[in-house]
């Protein structure tokens, strides 16, 4: 899995079903419907989102040869949010609104979408210099 380990962020039933996604992928390439049937109990309507936005190809693993990276997801809406899965944030309102202003969501779609794509192995790369992944972040903080 690229990047960061989801389990530092999230509850452990979350950790636990990424995992064993992973390992049903690893095993036979596709993932079980069970494991989507769990993904849907355990995450709502945001689930079925995020494997549409993932079906879509729309998360990028941006990297830098100093070995920091970022995840960009192309939302449904045409706009394009900044995931950092090291820390479990998301650029989006709704990160900000359901998860942390109100905590009634673990992840936005956004997020899920990452962390699932890191399991699939459906994440595009993209490989930048330093100073482009900086001004890529400070861009992102301007327009906020």
């Amino acid at each position: 899995m690229a990047g960061a380990s989801p389990a530092a962020t999230l509850p452990a039933v979350a950790e636990e079903l990424l995992s064993e996604m992973a390992a049903a992928v690893r095993e036979s390439a596709r993932v079980p419907d069970e494991h989507l049937l769990l993904l849907k109990f355990v995450f709502g309507s945001s689930a079925l989102q995020a494997l549409d936005l993932v079906d879509r190809q729309s998360v990028t693993l941006i990297s830098s040869p100093s070995g920091r990276h970022v995840y960009q997801v192309l939302g449904s809406s045409g706009k394009t949010y900044t995931c950092l899965a090291s820390c479990h944030y998301c650029s989006c309102p709704a990160f900000a609104f359901s998860v942390l202003r109100k905590s009634d969501s673990l992840l936005c779609k956004h997020l899920l979408a990452v962390y699932l794509s890191q399991v699939m192995g459906n994440c595009q790369q993209l490989s930048v210099s330093d100073k482009q992944l900086t001004d890529m972040l400070l861009m992102k903080k301007q327009e906020a």
